[in-house]
């Protein structure tokens, strides 16, 4: 990787949880069906087996992408930020368009984004150009849509 994995520790509890799960649950239970079913005998045309096979692979899988990723994983605090003047990781910030159209946006990991819920991303474009902004700035920024600019409402940072 060229670039650290900034994660909030929220977000790296989640990805150690889904890890937890799928290497202590999951992936065992499967492994004793798919014993179970190459146990039954023909395998070409047993669903279980080949089902199972296929499943184990996608875990297996997912387990090495999670494991990467917290091996990866710096975990940083928004609650510790020195400068909560200005939009770093972790900070909540309220922007405005042209329109004067008012989005509220919180900077986190690029494994905990969810644009739906206002949580972008800390490699995205929109936060990209926010980076270091403080309240009154100005930032312009290429979206898929097209150009647009933002100007910085708010900024505030979570509290221990």
């Amino acid at each position: 990787m060229d670039r650290p994995n900034y994660i909030t520790p929220a977000g790296y509890a989640a990805l150690r949880q889904e890890y937890d799960h799928l290497f202590a649950t999951e992936r065992p239970a499967l492994v004793e069906t798919i014993a179970w079913a190459a146990g039954n005998g023909d395998r070409s045309e047993n669903g279980d087996y080949i089902y199972g096979r296929k499943r184990l692979r996608e875990i297996d899988r997912r387990l090495g992408f999670l494991s990467r990723r917290m091996k990866a994983a710096k975990v940083v605090d928004p609650a510790q930020a020195p400068d909560r003047s200005r939009v770093y990781f972790g900070a909540t910030v309220t922007i405005a368009d042209e329109d004067d159209q008012h989005r509220t946006l919180t900077l986190v990991g690029d494994d905990e984004a969810d644009a739906g819920t206002g949580r972008i991303g800390w490699n995205a474009p929109l936060a990209r150009a926010l980076r270091g902004a403080a309240i009154g700035d100005l930032r312009r920024v290429a979206l898929p849509a097209g150009e647009r600019e933002y100007e910085v409402i708010s900024v505030s940072y979570p509290t221990s």
